[in-house]
Order: structure tokens, then C-alpha cells, then sequence
């Protein structure tokens, strides 16, 4: 059976999941308004299971021998009080490297970000992805409890966890002190906010994340690597004014959208996968890092 694509669903039933996938639409509601696009006999739950995740074949084995990956925790004295997440880094010695922070979609530290950060080790960079839900026992290996969970956070406490991983990651004895940043959706929306308030950032890569507010916008002294998706209308939306921010305040940027990409299009575990668009995206993003972090 081929892989199920965007393309095999209405149109629809897509802008119903992202409504769900981002909590404004609960579980039941999807259910009951995507039952008018039902066809073929698959119901609507039918259609809940075919758009989410499946976390069967990562592109970078847990076990690649190549890799050295272990689960770090440390304070975190402004935030929740500590931090927990997945570090990865080449096996073999070769010197200090740069690092990478990677930050998570709206779900915790699943197995694709865990995926995502072992590929930024295989690149050369010290790479290490925090979960957010560990002050409420972690990714929970289920994606609607994680998405349940995540809506618990305290937003202001989990912004500063972030920040201390940063601080951690940078501090590292095998990092050289360039640090850079990468964020999915809400981790990307993370990762324009870590531009603002962390200066030492040497370059940040959000994925169709939230832009900052404009006021926020001086502060950042990153060079940034901006992925949205053609059919994001929702991110899309704030690109405008993000823009004139970014260049009244002469930040230096790159900003590419992918036509005919859904949002979340980089998450190969789900049909709003695109492959030709996360492999240019992907691409773009290690070349950034390797000529920006050195």
C-alpha cells in the first residue's frame, strides 16, 4: 500500500486537523465535522488515525553506531525547576562542535524529534532537544495526551526552561560556543522567541512557527532561516508585518515558502508530509548552520 499524501484528503479535512492538531478544536468536534468528508467506508476517526503520526521508520536509527545518544537532565532555577531532553553527537572525537538546540511541535519530546536530533548529530553538531513536558512527567508516548498536557504548561515557566537548555547546551565541554536553534511549529515559534532574548544566538531556523511581537523584533541579533508553507494561511498571516520588522531593525534573514506545502509538511511521520520540500528545507537548514555556527 502506497504512503497516504496531503493529497488524499479533502482539503477540508486538513484545515479540521490543524485546527485539532493546534487546540482549537477538540477531539469530538473533529470527529463530528470531518464525518461530511467520509468516503470510501473510512470513518471519521478512520480519518483521525490515517493524519497522525506514525513513528515506525526514523531516518536515524536510536542505535546508529555512529552516534553517541544518552537523556541529560539539569536546573532549571527560573522555570519549572528542571530540564530534561535528548542529546546527541557524533561518536567519533574530532573537537568542540557547534550545537544545535532542536525544539519540539505542540507534543513533548516524541520519537520524530528525538529522529530530527540524531540527524543534526550525523551532520557534526552537538544537538540537543529538551521536553517540555517534563515537569508533567514527559512525552507520554501518546499524541492527543501529549497535546492534552501540553495545554497545562505554563507558558512564561516553560519559555525559561528553554532558555536555561540553551545556556546548558552552550556551556557544553564538547560545544565551541556557537550555538544555533531549530523549532517545529510551536517549537518554531520558539525559536523566533530564543532570537529575541538570548543575543549570543549565532542562528536561529523557525519551521512555520509563531513570529514574535513586533516590539521584540530590535532585540534579536541572529541571522534567521524562515520555512513556512504555501497553504499555511495561519502562519502566512503574520509574515507581513514580521517582515517590515525584520528589516526596520536590519535583521539579517532568508525567508522561504514551499508551494503547495501543508504546515507541518518537514514531519515525515504524517500525510502533511512533502518530501521534496522537507528535503530542500533540510538542505538549506544544515548548509545555514555549518556557514553561520563554523
Amino acid at each position: 500500500m502506497s504512503r497516504l499524501t496531503a493529497s488524499d484528503f479533502d482539503p477540508e479535512v486538513l484545515k479540521l486537523f490543524d485546527g485539532y492538531v493546534h487546540g482549537r478544536l477538540s477531539r469530538r468536534d473533529f470527529l463530528a465535522q470531518a464525518s461530511k468528508y467520509t468516503v470510501g467506508g473510512v470513518t471519521a476517526a478512520g480519518l483521525l488515525a490515517q493524519l497522525s503520526p506514525s513513528f515506525a521508520a526514523p531516518l536515524a536509527a536510536p542505535g546508529d553506531a555512529r552516534l553517541q545518544t544518552r537523556y541529560e537532565e539539569f536546573p532549571s532555577p527560573q522555570g519549572y525547576g528542571k530540564v530534561r531532553g535528548y542529546l546527541a553527537q557524533p561518536a567519533a572525537a574530532a573537537g568542540k562542535r557547534p550545537a544545535i538546540l532542536v525544539v519540539h511541535e505542540n507534543r513533548g519530546l516524541n520519537p520524530h524529534i528525538e529522529d530530527i536530533t540524531r540527524r543534526l548529530a550525523l551532520e557534526g553538531f552537538v544537538a540537543f532537544a529538551p521536553d517540555a513536558l517534563f515537569p508533567l512527567g514527559g512525552y507520554p508516548g501518546d499524541e492527543d495526551q501529549a497535546r492534552t498536557l501540553f495545554q497545562k504548561l505554563d507558558q512564561g515557566k516553560t519559555r525559561a526552561d528553554f532558555v536555561a537548555a540553551a545556556k546548558w547546551l552552550e556551556a557544553l565541554p564538547q560545544a565551541n560556543g556557537k550555538l544555533g536553534a531549530v523549532g517545529f511549529c510551536y517549537g518554531g515559534g520558539m525559536a523566533n522567541y530564543l532570537a529575541t532574548v538570548l543575543p549570543e544566538l549565532g542562528a536561529a531556523v523557525p519551521f512555520y512557527g509563531a513570529q514574535p511581537p513586533a516590539a521584540e523584533v530590535p532585540k534579536i541579533r541572529a541571522p534567521l532561516l524562515i520555512h513556512d508553507a504555501g497553504k499555511d494561511e495561519r502562519i502566512l498571516a503574520g509574515w507581513p508585518a514580521y517582515e517590515a520588522a525584520l528589516k526596520a531593525s536590519h535583521v539579517p534573514y532568508q525567508h522561504f515558502v514551499y508551494a503547495g506545502a501543508e504546515h507541518g509538511f518537514n514531519n515525515d511521520t504524517t500525510p502533511r508530509y512533502d518530501e521534496a520540500a522537507a528535503r530542500l528545507a533540510w538542505t538549506r537548514t544544515v548548509d545555514f548552520f555549518k556557514s553561520k555556527l563554523g
